[in-house]
């Protein structure tokens, strides 16, 4: 074991049970290193520890091989930062207990403007279209698009980003080799090879309830703000948006309807003050980011009487073809053949089995 290198057991501690940031902290100041506080013996953690968190520790670090934990890194082929390391993102790293261990997969944002959109699980039509706007509009403004992975809302602004070509990046509440939910496995390659994939969490960690509130303040500690879309008076994305006004972040959301339960959330970030955000030029206006410059393009033929009339039946709520047919008078299938013309020339986008407008400007 003497040939392993320091960060071994940094990792080692990583997968003892019982040891976050803070009391990995105090092993360090009290041993010197994670080599001597490892090789320490049983009787010392009772110095750093009270007796009996100090027997539970020991016991559980006698199951443990730092050896084993460290090839499990490399045969995963996972990236891995230590808080030490200069390559730690240096936003994180200024919060009061970022993680000792970053385990990730593509490429870690440094200095890089990022925003973390955030939302319900249980997400709307509105909520998800909402957050796709907004994840690809940050990323072609060249932010740095932050969230969870969460089914929802966090999938919706990861598709956004990935949609205009930009970073984004997903900060697990489990493993590197346990991606939940399962359907988002796809989605989260496709995030490593434009962004990164990151989790403080052994590869191996189960998505347990309890690491989900830790792994928000990840996602707000790597942003300059969060923007909270959707979610209840108890949803995560509050406790996401709670850290990030602890850690000095800055807390921005999106008014939606009066009648959904969804909106209570950001209603009420609203009231005590939170950046009301409408397009992702709010939340750039409101970061001091500036705004992105449109590239030169061939102006748009002006719609035609029918395709004005379907344009004016939709909105952020998709809409079915049956229904946008009745709406608007227009036989079904001219309703199809004037929505593809409308997709390809990038008036309206798909959402689901509907269709909703591209709202113009960033």
């Amino acid at each position: 074991m003497s040939g392993l290198p320091e960060e071994a057991y940094w990792v080692a501690f990583n997968h003892l049970p019982g040891v976050g940031p803070r009391r990995f902290t105090c092993l360090l100041r009290h041993f010197g290193n994670a080599r001597q506080a490892w090789l320490a013996p049983a009787a010392a953690f009772a110095r750093v520890f009270p007796p009996g968190l100090a027997e539970r520790l020991a016991a559980a670090r006698a199951g443990l091989s730092p050896a084993a934990c460290w090839e499990e890194v490399g045969r995963k082929g996972l990236g891995l930062v230590l808080r030490s390391h200069d390559a730690y993102p240096p936003r994180l790293a200024g919060i009061d207990d970022p993680p000792f261990v970053l385990y990730y997969r593509g490429t870690l944002p440094a200095e890089e403007p990022a925003v973390a959109v955030v939302g319900s699980r249980r997400a709307t039509p509105y909520g998800l279209a909402v957050a796709e706007k907004l994840g690809h509009d940050l990323a072609r403004a060249g932010v740095w698009v932050v969230s969870g992975l969460a089914r929802g809302v966090d999938m919706a602004a990861h598709r956004g980003a990935l949609a205009a070509g930009g970073r984004t990046v997903a900060v697990l509440g489990s493993g590197l080799n346990r991606i939940y939910p399962p359907e988002a496995r796809s989605l989260a390659r496709s995030i490593a090879e434009a962004g990164s994939v990151v989790s403080e969490f052994p590869p191996a960690a189960a998505p347990l309830a309890g690491n989900f509130p830790a792994r928000n303040r990840i996602i707000s500690g790597l942003s300059l703000g969060v923007v909270v879309v959707e979610g209840g008076r108890q949803s995560g994305a509050l406790i996401t948006a709670d850290m990030a006004a602890e850690q000095g972040r800055e807390v921005l959301a999106v008014p939606g309807p009066v009648t959904s339960e969804a909106s209570r959330g950001p209603h009420a970030l609203l009231r005590d003050g939170a950046a009301l955000v409408e397009s992702a030029a709010d939340v750039l206006e409101t970061l001091g980011l500036p705004l992105p410059v449109a590239p030169a393009t061939a102006s748009l033929p002006e719609p035609d009487r029918e395709e004005r009339l379907l344009l004016a039946a939709l909105g952020l709520e998709p809409r079915l073809p049956e229904e946008l047919a009745a709406a608007t008078g227009l036989a079904p299938g001219l309703v199809l053949a004037l929505l593809l013309a409308l997709e390809t020339s990038g008036r309206v986008r798909r959402a689901g089995a509907g269709y909703v407008a591209l709202a113009a400007g960033p």
